[in-house]
């Protein structure tokens, strides 16, 4: 199965990021779904029942306080190739850290996270320059919460587009 750890959002904070997602610029292309907004720790691709259950048993052991995170930028990974739209999450690096390390000997470490929410999917843009000019002009409110738990995810791939099933959750102190 299709396997990554995740921390996932309140529904308060999806109702914001849509306040957000609302005032992109016109492009071509599909903003992500309220119920999959989420910030990947760590992508585990298609693994087997017994690796999950191993990677169950490892993150059952992660001992970590929960913090506060705070939704502060947007922006996109090229301005050239605009394909994601993404908001920046602050303090997730070191839980990132910490379930890479859990499960250094099963997984690659991951070679250079960012904490990003992708909020826009783009296929397209008409004109690049007048999009960037006008994605620059959103405001972030500082958009903030309490992070006290990540989750093993599963993703099942439709035609509607993917599913998420939560497959465990694990709380911090």
């Amino acid at each position: 199965m299709r396997c990554f750890i995740s921390i996932n959002l309140p529904k308060e904070i999806k109702e914001k990021i849509k306040v957000i997602q609302n005032k992109l610029p016109e492009f071509y292309g599909k903003k992500t779904e309220l119920e999959n907004l989420h910030l990947t720790l760590k992508f585990l691709g298609e693994i087997d029942e017994q690796k999950v259950e191993e990677v169950k048993r490892r993150l059952r052991k992660i001992k970590f306080e929960g913090f506060e995170a705070e939704v502060n930028e947007i922006g996109v990974f090229s301005e050239k190739f605009i394909r994601i739209i993404w908001l920046h999450l602050t303090n997730c690096d070191e839980i990132q850290k910490l379930v890479d390390d859990k499960l250094k000997d099963l997984f690659e470490p991951e070679r250079r996270f960012m904490s990003h929410l992708t909020i826009a999917r783009v296929k397209n843009i008409e004109d690049r320059k007048k999009f960037l000019t006008e994605l620059k002009k959103i405001k972030i409110p500082g958009i903030k919460f309490v992070v006290d738990k990540c989750y093993l995810m599963k993703s099942e791939l439709t035609p509607e587009g993917p599913k998420y099933v939560i497959l465990e959750e694990y709380f911090f102190e």
